[in-house]
């Protein structure tokens, strides 16, 4: 475990929010042990589905947003193949629903899925620029449109709130593309100021936005590709988890610090621990290039579109040219995921021993106990929570076949008291 002090722009980043947070009000900074507690991921397995050689309905593809309804029934969303799989609490098929198309209910370009508590399924969809709302059963009920002046559109990570028509979205990263009217020419904006958490309140025809919270942008560069400003390698990420009572949880820089909030309160508490992010190296920007190249080989090598050789055109040096000259963040943000559970804990995955590696993962309640962590390698960070302490896990196997595993995690509600 890396402890000590904060860093370069973590250090920087945290005492510019502290101080704009001290004069808005904010209640508690809360400054948890260093020191590890190891817990033991001895978790029940419930079930698993997903085989190379199953039934036809578990040959998944790319399973995304998967999600518990009250009754504990699992909501799996294959995005490849445009389909929404529900299994009952034992692992058996319940029913499937969804499909590629135009018509109304159907998916056409389907990015992202929240599952209410009553088991009502949304469904953002880029090219209807719509959310597609489906009842308890999979039948459609109706679609809200997105902003209606919106000519370019994006659909970012949803997470259901407990009650009400309303999901939570965050932008995960501070990549910034302008949002342009139809036949329009784009202009390049000014770089977001913040990545905002949003209410999306899906009662009428339109989509409402209510605020929740700011979550802090990284400064961007002069660097511009295509329509919007770059991204540089390793930039923290904003990530998001919803609390009972209309709170969340989120951590948007490089440094340990999450801030629970609400749009009644603001920022409320800071939950913060003695760990320091780890400082960039040109060994880790070079190994990051070289990533970045082999993944676009293996994505254009030898592939054609229209009768056009990809590898060989234009389009492979362009790509080329803006991977050596990327740009990198000064360090390697300490949290790398942040998930939370029906019952309030949040669960913090911290970065390993590499830029992409997955450390430790420490579990935590909004009001500032530190319950343990799992060790590096004792278990992945769920993808998902249900009620009763259900979790879904989305695995791989040897055969780099997708399976997602239930299993029961503790509850962890009684440990601080």
């Amino acid at each position: 475990m890396r402890t000590g002090r904060s860093t370069g722009a973590a250090i920087t980043a945290l005492a510019a929010f502290l101080a704009r947070v001290a004069g808005a009000g904010a209640q508690e900074i809360v400054e948890l042990p260093g020191e590890d507690r190891w817990l033991e991921a001895d978790f029940e397995e419930v079930y698993r589905v997903g085989a190379a050689d199953g039934e036809e309905w578990e040959m998944f593809s790319e399973i995304v947003s998967p999600g518990f309804d009250a009754s504990g029934n699992l909501y799996l969303f294959d995005r490849r193949a445009s389909r929404i799989i529900v299994v009952d609490p034992s692992g058996q098929l319940l029913r499937e629903f969804g499909h590629e198309g135009d018509g109304p209910g159907e998916f056409r370009s389907a990015l992202a899925m929240a599952v209410m508590r009553d088991g009502r399924v949304v469904v953002g969809d880029a090219q209807h620029r719509a959310y597609l709302v489906f009842d308890a059963n999979g039948e459609f009920e109706r679609d809200v449109r997105m902003d209606a002046d919106a000519g370019r559109v994006t659909v970012p990570w949803m997470w259901p709130e407990s009650g009400g028509e309303s999901v939570i979205v965050g932008t995960r990263n501070a990549g910034f593309f302008t949002v342009h009217s139809e036949g329009a020419s784009p202009e390049i904006g000014r770089p977001p100021a913040s990545r905002p958490i949003q209410r999306l309140i899906l009662t009428g025809e339109v989509m409402t936005r209510e605020p929740v919270a700011e979550g802090w942008a990284p400064p961007r560069t002069a660097s511009v590709v295509g329509e919007g400003y770059s991204r540089r390698g390793f930039e923290p990420e904003l990530h998001v988890g919803v609390l009972p009572g209309g709170m969340v949880a989120y951590s948007d820089s490089s440094a340990y610090a999450i801030k629970i909030a609400s749009r009644e309160t603001g920022i409320s508490r800071i939950l913060t621990r003695p760990v320091s992010p780890a400082p960039v190296t040109e060994r880790m920007k070079q190994a990051e290039r070289d990533r970045r190249q082999e993944s676009l080989d293996e994505f254009l090598g030898g592939f054609g579109i229209a009768g056009v050789d990809i590898a060989g055109s234009g389009i492979r040096e362009g790509r080329l040219e803006a991977i050596r000259a990327l740009e990198f963040f000064e360090e390697i943000p300490v949290i790398r995921y942040l998930m939370t559970s029906w019952n309030g804990t949040i669960w913090v995955q911290r970065s390993g021993d590499g830029p992409r590696a997955s450390g430790p993962i420490d579990v935590l309640t909004p009001d500032g106990c530190y319950v343990g962590s799992y060790p590096t390698g004792a278990t992945g960070l769920p993808r998902a929570f249900g009620p009763g302490g259900l979790a879904a896990f989305v695995e791989r196997d040897a055969l780099d076949v997708q399976t997602v595993v239930v299993r029961r995690v503790p509850l962890h509600d009684t440990l601080c008291r």
